[in-house]
């Protein structure tokens, strides 16, 4: 099992920036890719960022024109991931979710953190 726990989300005007940071605990050498995903209201959950291998040997991906302003970064000796998010925009407002999979096929979800972008 991996638990995974977000946090660093709020309330910020147009143009700021954030970090959201999800930490994972548990069965963590089991864990092979790491990712953020967003859901607004009404709209399916989008990928943001995925991290392949998290050991270092993946690729780093990213949704539609995010990848201009938001970078996802590991700090491993913390088992965290980091969502840099900057110029954010109202149609970033969203629900951010951690997402975790195992080496083995199965995945996990954290609880989610409120980001909201007010004009």
């Amino acid at each position: 099992q991996v638990q995974l726990v977000e946090s660093g989300g709020g309330l910020v005007q147009a143009g700021g920036s954030l970090r959201l940071s999800c930490t994972a605990s548990g069965s963590i050498d089991s864990i092979k890719a790491m990712g953020w995903f967003r859901q607004a209201p009404g709209k399916q959950r989008d990928m943001v960022t995925m991290i392949t291998d998290i050991t270092g040997s993946g690729a780093t991906y990213y949704g539609n024109s995010l990848k201009e302003r938001f970078t996802a970064s590991t700090d491993n000796a913390k088992n965290t991931l980091y969502l840099q998010m900057g110029s954010l925009k109202p149609e970033d407002t969203a629900v951010y979710y951690c997402h975790a999979g195992t080496r083995t096929g199965q995945t996990y979800w954290g609880q989610g953190t409120q980001v909201t972008v007010s004009s």
